[in-house]
């Protein structure tokens, strides 16, 4: 079985966005309800849109309630992008448990599968990549090299590790990119583009990575 605590581990270096962390059950669930409101509205009508007030409307809250937990609406926007991180990596997590990848190229297969999932499951998850590039601390790099790491540690691959991470980079940023564009032209997400990201990285990491091979700790 993959070593899933390479993917799902804590960043201690990420900046919480959240004001008031949670302590309680209720207020856990009143944070909750205020990020679900905030990915309805940006489902609906986009992050740009968003504001505060709309948050507290939606959730039925008062306008106090949100700021007790978000200074401004870019808090309220780093918090959803933190939790459908969270939530992306978790079901990659889920995902590698129950299929365990026989090769390197079936766990990055199993990584792009799972954020076409998230678009069409996970509310307001098209905000992970809205506007990103304004981000120092995009999430991409970061998954990226988590995914090296457990690529190296579970399969043989040839590259070093900062060559691996690169490597990785690359090919999740194009994966990851093609597939936000299939879900802004199509609400199902457009086939074409979809069928376009596994290929092209695919066809990139084969040209760079090698040939997958079964994991190296496979009996």
């Amino acid at each position: 079985m993959p070593n899933v605590d390479l993917i799902l581990g804590a960043d201690s270096s990420r900046k919480r966005s959240v004001r008031t962390e949670p302590t309680q059950r209720r207020s856990s669930q009143r944070l909750d309800a205020l990020l679900d409101a905030a990915a309805d509205i940006v489902d609906e009508s986009g992050f740009e849109r968003l504001t505060t007030q709309m948050v507290a409307e939606r959730a039925g809250a008062s306008i106090g309630t949100v700021y007790r937990y978000f200074p401004d609406r870019v808090a309220v926007v780093d918090a959803l992008r933190e939790r459908a991180i969270r939530r992306y990596r978790e079901r990659v997590v889920d995902d590698m448990e129950r299929t365990a990848p026989a090769t390197w190229w079936d766990t990055i297969d199993l990584a792009l599968d799972a954020c076409v999932a998230m678009y069409r499951d996970e509310p307001g998850f098209a905000v992970v990549h809205a506007g990103r590039r304004d981000r120092a601390d995009d999430d991409e790099p970061e998954f990226a090299t988590r995914m090296a790491q457990l690529i190296a540690s579970e399969f043989d691959v040839e590259l070093e590790a900062a060559e691996l991470r690169f490597r990785l980079g690359i090919a999740l940023e194009v994966g990851h990119s093609l597939i936000n564009r299939a879900f802004e032209r199509s609400i199902d997400g457009d086939p074409g583009y979809l069928e376009e990201a596994r290929s092209l990285v695919r066809t990139y990491l084969f040209e760079h990575v090698g040939t997958p091979h079964a994991a190296s700790n496979a009996a």
